[in-house]
């Protein structure tokens, strides 16, 4: 399989990386998270930035392209080295119990320990504002992109079959990163798309032509069963109303291969530098010690050593 990476230096003082090692080791640690161009996979760059900027050279981080958490996942079970990658509770509950998507059972799944929540993702229905859209259940007859393998894709299916409109939809088969030059020539009437708000595909595509933001109302952000979000009216040229829709916790994990130094390095890396990736990037600012309490596996031993150092709580479920 070929990624696309780039790699970036993350620089840590030696004494906050490994304790009682030689200043000169370095640790390898690759980090996959999303397709380039979402906002997930700018947060990945965000975070080997800020290692960088706060660092000595000790630890060299590899961001690589994925095509969605399921395959995060999924290779959890034959990476040997720092691997270090992003997706939602349930994906990985999924994967240590062996259902759904991992069936049957693969034990090498119950090795994946978690580090520390990143911003949640954020569902977006983005429509041409020429497409008579106003509400989730004015999607049939329409030609939308909703991608494949990721979050997205499966939240977007299951909301159009909740509200009756799946059938009804022609779902044009491209990749989702086509999707802003797709909606500008018309060959889709809109797309589907799960990540942080501002999403930079979603901004991209309101600078290209004139969209709407789908809003739900209350009854069907409690049918879908997710957390109600707000985004509030101008985060998106042209669209000027609050937006509500839904949003979903995502983690950073690894597995028990990651050194404990290494382990405990990075992620009080990650918390230590929050407010300055807050500064250029508001959803970070999202990101609290509180949703640590959603993590669906237990954290790694070098992250409880962090938080304890740090005086931040940790739930005695996720601390083994």
């Amino acid at each position: 399989m070929a990624y696309m990476s780039r790699t970036l230096t993350g620089l840590l003082t030696a004494g906050v990386l490994l304790a009682g090692t030689s200043a000169a080791a370095q640790e390898q640690i690759t980090y996959k998270s999303a397709r380039a161009g979402t906002s997930y996979y700018q947060m990945s760059v965000q975070i080997a930035d800020a290692v960088r900027t706060g660092s000595d050279g000790a630890i060299n981080v590899t961001v690589e392209e994925s095509q969605g958490s399921v395959q995060n996942v999924g290779e959890a079970s034959v990476r040997t080295d720092n691997y270090v990658f992003t997706a939602p509770p349930g994906t990985v509950a999924s994967a240590v119990a062996g259902t759904g998507r991992f069936e049957p059972l693969n034990p090498a799944f119950r090795e994946i320990r978690g580090l520390f929540p990143i911003p949640a993702l954020t569902m977006h229905f983005v429509v041409r504002a020429d497409a008579g859209v106003t509400d989730l259940t004015d999607l049939g007859g329409t030609r939308f992109l909703i991608g494949s393998g990721s979050f997205g894709a499966r939240e977007a299916q299951r909301y159009m079959e909740l509200f009756g409109v799946w059938d009804d939809v022609s779902i044009v088969e491209i990749d989702l990163s086509s999707a802003v030059s797709a909606l500008q020539n018309g060959q889709i009437d809109g797309f589907a798309t799960a990540g942080s708000y501002p999403a930079p595909n979603v901004m991209q595509a309101a600078a290209a032509t004139d969209i709407r933001v789908v809003s739900l109302t209350d009854e069907q952000v409690a049918a879908t069963g997710r957390t109600r979000l707000v985004i509030p009216g101008g985060t998106y040229d042209g669209v000027d109303g609050d937006v509500v829709t839904t949003t979903l916790p995502v983690m950073a994990y690894t597995t028990t291969a990651m050194s404990d130094d290494a382990a405990y390095a990075f992620t009080k890396t990650v918390w230590e530098s929050l407010e300055t990736m807050t500064q250029t990037a508001p959803w970070w600012s999202g990101v609290i010690p509180d949703l640590l309490a959603e993590m669906p596996v237990a954290l790694h031993p070098g992250a409880v050593r962090y938080y304890d150092e740090a005086g931040i709580p940790v739930p005695e479920a996720i601390r083994r």
